[in-house]
């Protein structure tokens, strides 16, 4: 089966649900690069001059056209916009539901005791995994199949845009937060869970960790869990509006403020150590799932780092308070 009839079922599926979300107007999108003024105009003068005619093979003489480019990658981006936003708000609404603070996890826990949450919760996960990678391979299909119609590399481009201007699905650090959900689930099932997202593993160690996310069609992401800066296993993880994950005391660090201030108290010019952006931490994500997941599977690696952590956040807040306390009587 093809793949714009395995997404066209898809979609029907998805409208049958109560939950609609923004998807990539595959179909659409599609007829929009066929019915291209511009290609169709060189191939019919090229047919008028003896050459032979041949819509489906004949690629078009133009690399970018007017048609194309107002109503396919304007709309595409709006769709990918759509997408990353929907997809984000409701990861973070799941999460909030297995990750609630206080007396929020009391009521949850008091509740599980009356209805089971956890197989609706794992169905949900399950959910928005498949929407993302649908999405994000129908995106894939659909700027490849410009590139060769039109002979370039504009779809590349856009795809590099999406990128820079994180509108790209696969690389949120949500999806890794549903991995790390995912894998916590199955944890707690006794690793016997038969869905179809179960091949995904998290390779926790003293030398590297990788994040592996299996999924249908052979596609096959890995995610580094290695903190650039200390060059070990992010402790405490927190990825920037960028996307790169860090330990938060290594962000804090290189932010200029301390542990125990946290990483929203960094200032609005902050950069990203890696990629040099400015702003990146207002937008900090805190990787709840994935430090609980390191918790589960890495015990007494989380343990001396957390003591670790702690005994740093005792000496920074004394010698903050010292300072603030000589601050205030004037010396």
């Amino acid at each position: 089966m093809k793949f714009g009839e395995t997404f066209m079922e898809y979609l029907q599926a998805e409208e049958g649900s109560d939950k609609f979300s923004p998807h990539v107007e595959y179909k659409r999108l599609k007829k929009v690069l066929k019915s291209c003024r511009a290609c169709r105009a060189a191939l019919k003068e090229s047919n008028s001059n003896g050459e032979p005619h041949d819509d489906h093979h004949q690629p078009c003489q133009f690399e970018s056209c007017q048609l194309c480019d107002q109503n396919f990658f304007s709309e595409l981006k709006k769709e990918a916009s759509d997408i990353a936003g929907c997809f984000s708000s409701r990861v973070r609404r799941l999460l909030q539901l297995h990750t609630a603070p206080g007396i929020q996890k009391y009521l949850v826990t008091l509740r599980q005791c009356f209805k089971n949450d956890q197989q609706a919760m794992m169905q949900e996960c399950r959910i928005l995994i498949e929407y993302a990678m649908m999405n994000a391979i129908a995106m894939q299909k659909i700027l490849k199949k410009y590139d060769k119609i039109h002979s370039s590399v504009n779809g590349r481009n856009f795809k590099s845009k999406m990128r820079s201007e994180r509108l790209e699905i696969l690389q949120s650090p949500w999806l890794i937060e549903l991995g790390a959900l995912y894998l916590n689930f199955n944890e707690s099932n006794g690793g016997k869970s038969n869905e179809i997202f179960s091949q995904f593993s998290c390779n926790l160690s003293d030398t590297g960790s990788i994040m592996t996310l299996m999924f249908p069609d052979s596609v096959k992401l890995e995610y580094d869990l290695t903190c650039p800066i200390c060059l070990d296993t992010v402790f405490n993880p927190y990825a920037l509006g960028c996307g790169h994950l860090f330990c938060k005391s290594c962000a804090c660090t290189a932010a200029s403020v301390m542990i125990f201030q946290g990483i929203k108290a960094a200032s609005n010019m902050s950069k990203c150590p890696v990629c040099r952006e400015v702003g990146t931490y207002a937008n900090a994500v805190h990787m709840m799932e994935l430090d609980l997941l390191q918790k589960k599977r890495f015990k007494q690696y989380w343990k001396e780092r957390h003591a670790s952590e702690r005994t740093e956040m005792v000496k920074q807040s004394k010698l903050y308070w010292d300072n603030q306390t000589r601050y205030a009587i004037g010396f």
